[in-house]
């Protein structure tokens, strides 16, 4: 383990040498010692990770210092140890930012020795943090988080690189299921924001009197309920990204609001009067065409240009070809994995039903089909009798599949003859065709009953 360096700047020598002794105690520090901020400055290529020092410097005062100190490193945080004990000096410098202020008694040493001490477990918290974003941000690469390589996706790929580059705002469109927040995470954890915040809020689901509230905050007795200061979504991204998904769900008398905040990039509390400055990065998504709601008036024409931005359309899993195999691998080994069971083939047949079928539901509903596949098969390999589709459209996934002519005319009998309790009679009546249609079919086993 790399020591913990600590730069003393003190030009009282016998105080200077009392904290270096002290700090010394610990052997996971490495301590340096200056008697002015002239030496200081030129040392801190050392990379310290703590600074001291004194307000009353021989060529600094304290405040100068830190703002020396910080234009060239602004990360390392400094505590100024002064014999003034006037407030004013110390509020001023904690509104600078300055991790503590301590005042030159027979208890400093102490105090220093706990402020030490706190500032480095949470230095050590905050690189924990920054190394589990860049995990995170491995985690959403786009080949990691988007699985598949038709040409289609590659186009994606493409377009999201683009976003990532600039902070332009982002519009992505598709049908349920395709991913959009998928790709709204892998835009954000590529971009230069990704060590901030990624706030998804879902348009849809949050009730029309709590929406102002919930994206701009309240005040304290803003309405009943409003027992404290709440900050909004909008204000937790600020530095980082917000995802507005089914923005189109938006009432039209917020949509004004939204416009005004995305606007003037700032934010009033419901309730409140205070402005509060915001730098966020917007991605909306919808499965909703936006353009048509401005037509029928549901989407204010001036907020659609001004959060369109960038337009990303996520082509529906039906048009991605083997993508289709390559996920459905995929998620097959996911759910081993999460079940600790072996790796799970797919069968030919099964790989075959899987490129028939239509997907409705598109990336969502293939996940849905190859979880309950896994749990239905022998537990080496998932077979076309594994495979059920999982569509809401219930028993009619005749509609949905690719089939031949001749394999849709079965489907229908054999949906009409489980409808009609294997009545030939009535289901050749309902479907106007001979009744020795039906019976050569079960005959030459093309329908089973």
């Amino acid at each position: 383990m790399e020591p913990y360096k600590i730069f003393i700047v003190e030009d009282d020598p016998w105080y200077g040498e009392i904290l270096e002794y002290h700090l010394s105690l610990n052997p996971d520090y490495s301590i340096s010692r200056f008697t002015n901020g002239k030496d200081c400055l030129a040392s801190l290529h050392k990379k310290p990770d703590l600074i001291t020092i004194d307000f009353s410097l021989p060529d600094y005062n304290g405040d100068k210092l830190y703002q020396k100190i910080k234009e060239i490193d602004d990360q390392v945080p400094v505590i100024v140890i002064s014999g003034q004990d006037e407030i004013a000096i110390a509020v001023n410098l904690l509104k600078m930012g300055v991790a503590d202020y301590l005042i030159k008694d027979d208890n400093t040493k102490d105090i220093l020795w706990n402020a030490v001490t706190k500032i480095k477990e949470t230095g050590k918290l905050k690189k924990e943090v920054a190394h589990l974003k860049e995990e995170l941000g491995q985690k959403f690469s786009f080949d990691k988080s988007i699985k598949g390589q038709s040409p289609a996706l590659q186009k994606i790929f493409a377009l999201m690189d683009k976003a990532t580059k600039t902070n332009i705002n982002v519009s992505i469109t598709g049908e349920t299921g395709t991913g959009k927040e998928v790709v709204a995470k892998a835009i954000h954890y590529n971009s230069e924001r990704k060590r901030k915040n990624f706030v998804a809020v879902n348009m849809a689901a949050i009730p029309k009197e709590l929406i102002e509230s919930e994206l701009f905050g309240h005040e304290k007795g803003a309405f009943t309920g409003a027992l404290a200061r709440k900050a909004g979504k909008f204000e937790e991204a600020n530095g980082g990204t917000i995802f507005l998904d089914e923005i189109a769900e938006l009432d039209l008398s917020l949509q004004s609001k939204l416009l005004r905040v995305l606007q003037e990039r700032e934010v009033i509390r419901v309730g409140g009067n205070e402005t509060v400055k915001l730098d966020v990065r917007l991605l909306i998504a919808t499965h909703k065409n936006l353009a048509e709601e401005v037509k029928k008036g549901n989407f204010r024409e001036d907020l659609y240009y001004r959060i369109i931005g960038l337009p990303i359309e996520l082509p529906p899993l039906r048009e991605r070809g083997n993508d289709v195999l390559v996920l459905a691998k995929y998620f097959a080994d996911e759910f081993a994995r999460e079940n600790k069971m072996t790796n799970i083939a797919i069968a030919q047949d099964a790989k075959d039903k899987l490129m028939r079928y239509n997907y409705p539901g598109n990336v969502r509903e293939l996940k849905a089909m190859i979880d309950l596949a896994a749990v239905m098969c022998d537990g080496k390999e998932i077979t076309a009798d594994d495979i059920s589709y999982t569509t809401a459209r219930g028993d009619e996934t005749f509609i949905a599949e690719e089939k031949t002519l001749r394999h849709y005319t079965c489907d229908i009998i054999k949906y009409y003859l489980k409808k009609y309790d294997n009545d030939v009679i009535a289901t050749a009546d309902k479907l106007d065709i001979g009744k020795s249609t039906i019976y050569k079919m079960i005959q030459q086993k093309e329908i089973a009953v």
